[in-house]
This record gives structure tokens, C-alpha cells and sequence, in this order.
């Protein structure tokens, strides 16, 4: 059995405008922390969003978060150097499941499991081909 791969890494510096007046990461900023790390993690598996959005790939189409379950352990603080790690848990035909975790070092600081699914004209449609291999757990 082959081991998963592991998570892909971003790093994301926190700057004053992640934080609320106390300088502790405001929790919406979690949100655009992991979707960098959605991002950067098609990027480096040559999956690229903007080039699927202008219609470059078999279909034009887009991933949209479907749900999301996020665990705040820790706070994170300004100026901090954080990771953001990414995998793909489950691919399924119109949707996957991703796994991320925001850390600072090796302190866990919040946890989330993330359903996207793809979406053509409003409607669920299957993740093309080349996509799911390049994906694949």
C-alpha cells in the first residue's frame, strides 16, 4: 500500500489587518489563510483555478466550498509565521474532501475538513479527468 503524500505547505505571515484590537488572529482570517492554502496546493499539483475559470480545461468550471468543520485550538498572534497544510482526504465524483491544518511550528492552532465541490452553471459536475489524477490519493 502506497503512504498518502504528505500535506502541501504555505506559509502565511500574520500581518495587522488578520488580527481584531488585541492583535489575536480575527477567525475569518482563518478562512482566507486555509483558502490560500486550497489554492496553492491546485497550484502545485498544476491545477490552476484562473486558467479553469477562462475555460482553458475540458469545461469551464469552479470549486466552491460546500461545507466546512473548523476547530479553533490556539490563537494565533501579529507578526507570527504560520503554515497552512493541505490534503486531499477523499475525491469523489463532483466533490472532494481536504484536511488542513494552521500551524505555528509544531502547535497545532486550528483544524479544518473542507467539502468543495464542482460547479458548472450553477450545477454540480464531475471533476474532470486530468484533475482527479493529478489529485489522487
Amino acid at each position: 500500500m502506497t503512504p498518502p503524500p504528505s500535506p502541501h505547505a504555505f506559509p502565511v505571515r500574520v500581518y495587522y489587518e488578520d488580527t481584531d484590537f488585541s492583535g489575536v488572529v480575527y477567525h475569518a482570517s482563518y478562512l482566507r489563510f486555509m483558502e490560500r492554502g486550497r489554492t496553492e496546493m491546485l497550484r502545485a499539483r498544476d491545477v490552476h483555478q484562473g486558467a479553469i475559470h477562462a475555460g482553458d480545461a475540458e469545461i469551464r468550471f469552479g470549486f466552491a466550498v460546500r461545507a466546512m468543520q473548523i476547530d479553533f485550538l490556539r490563537p494565533a498572534r501579529m507578526d507570527d509565521l504560520l503554515t497552512i497544510e493541505t490534503s486531499v482526504v477523499e475525491i469523489g465524483g463532483a466533490s472532494m474532501e481536504l484536511a488542513q491544518a494552521v500551524k505555528r511550528g509544531e502547535e497545532t492552532l486550528a483544524t479544518a475538513l473542507v467539502r468543495i465541490a464542482c460547479v458548472a452553471d450553477s450545477r454540480p459536475c464531475r471533476i474532470p479527468a486530468a484533475i482527479r489524477a493529478s489529485l489522487g490519493v
